[in-house]
């Protein structure tokens, strides 16, 4: 959530942002306008406020200089004051109301560091590790090999639950697993993140306090009559986490990382993607999160970053790190990296981790602020990661590890995890 100030203070620049971000600049006018009719009905009723108690006070003395008559004129007075300052209270409350729906569509400001551009074309590619594999035999894609294996079921999945959903058994469910559990070792264990099991059912205060609500409300699969969601990532249950709490500096930076499945309709998305595992509506994903001073999260960012990359980098798959332009980033972002790594099947590299800033962006939202060193509250930064999306990470080693004779050589890391075993075969 935006502060109205920092709109009102600078709005021709904010208005540049979000034109920088797709989106409407004129809205900033009718927040803008809509604030100044809420200043002007606070002031209203505030001098309406004071005249009542004027009256209130003459009232007492002139009852108690027995003129009853004058009195009671007073009182009526009064009476009529408190039905204005009612009405404008009302109409400060749905002024206030109309504002905050206004500004809860607003996404964040970007950046100065962060590149303008419409869309992906405009992205910037900081650096890549690793040089793709090369085949002496056309390499397949994931959604042939893991049905060959007898392990990767699309048909049943669809039967049971409909399109875009996946069933794994056998070798490919316990490589799923064995990713899970390295992924989490290696942020607690090496990193330092501490680990969260966390439901996957959130209320609706949850999902906007993250930015997921009013926006994207489509996306989400919804529970009734609860009126609850099933989390579309467990950044969603991690940065709000601290809802209406207060931290205090000496905690900063928190850490936290967890385990879940994850819930998407991908409305809108259908065409793009829909062969195999990359793009379905249920996917499991490790979640890194952060809490900070608003001065060190530019620096925890780059770590963060840096953290996921590492399980890319143990796995030796290859990938690039790039910097998204105002215009693909995420809603609640001020800066993202994107980490993709390479598919033999695309011939080229595909998303499996975005990193982000969202700066107080969620941390207004969820009213989450921590004490300084001078005693005074602020809001604190928010930011995170996939750590990684765990479904792609296992698309990417089937297509990167197999071999011609349809086996898939377990990555050394992950051995341990799979009983030792140095591949699998059907």
């Amino acid at each position: 959530m935006l502060d109205v100030k920092i709109l009102r203070q600078n709005t021709e620049e904010i208005k540049k942002a979000m034109e920088s971000r797709n989106e409407d600049p004129r809205q900033i006018d009718k927040i803008i306008a809509l604030d100044e009719k809420r200043r002007e009905f606070i002031q209203k009723a505030d001098e309406l406020k004071a005249k009542r108690n004027q009256l209130s006070k003459a009232v007492a003395k002139l009852k108690s200089a027995g003129k009853k008559e004058e009195a009671a004129k007073n009182i009526e007075e009064s009476k009529d004051i408190g039905n204005k300052i009612k009405e404008f209270d009302d109409r400060l409350r749905e002024t206030e109301e109309k504002q905050e729906a206004l500004i809860s569509q607003l996404p964040n400001i970007p950046l100065e560091n962060v590149p303008v551009g419409k869309d992906e074309k405009s992205n910037k590619e900081i650096m890549k590790w690793g040089e793709p594999g090369t085949f002496q035999y056309e390499p397949k894609p994931h959604w042939e090999i893991g049905p060959e294996l007898g392990m990767m079921d699309f048909e049943r999945a669809s039967k049971m639950s409909g399109a875009r959903f996946v069933v794994l058994s056998d070798r490919i469910a316990r490589l799923e697993r064995a990713l899970i559990n390295f992924m989490l070792d290696y942020q607690t264990e090496k990193n330092g993140y501490s680990e969260i099991n966390i439901p996957y059912l959130v209320k609706r205060d949850t999902m906007f306090a993250t930015g997921q609500l009013p926006k994207f409300e489509e996306e989400a699969y919804k529970t009734t009559p609860d009126d609850m969601f099933l989390i579309p990532t467990a950044e969603v249950f991690l940065a709000g986490m601290h809802k209406d709490e207060i931290l205090e500096e000496s905690e900063l930076p928190k850490k936290y990382c967890a385990y879940s499945a994850c819930f998407r309709r991908e409305a809108g998305s259908y065409g793009k993607d829909v062969r195999g595992m990359i793009r379905v509506h249920q996917f499991d994903k490790v979640e890194l999160v952060k809490y900070t001073k608003p001065e060190d999260s530019f620096n925890e960012l780059e770590k963060l970053t840096n953290d996921a990359e590492s399980i890319l980098r143990e796995l030796d798959l290859p990938y690039r790190k790039i910097l998204l332009c105002t215009g693909d980033m995420g809603f609640g972002a001020a800066k993202t990296y994107d980490l993709e790594v390479w598919l033999p099947s695309y011939k080229s590299y595909k998303e499996i981790s975005s990193c982000s800033n969202d700066t107080d962006f969620q941390a207004r939202r969820a009213n989450i602020r921590y004490r300084n060193k001078e005693n005074k509250l602020e809001y604190l930064h928010t930011l995170n990661g996939s750590g990684l999306a765990v479904g792609r990470t296992l698309v990417a080693i089937l297509e990167n590890y197999q071999n011609k004779d349809g086996t898939v050589t377990v990555p050394e890391v992950l051995r341990g995890y799979m009983g030792g075993a140095e591949r699998i075969f059907g």
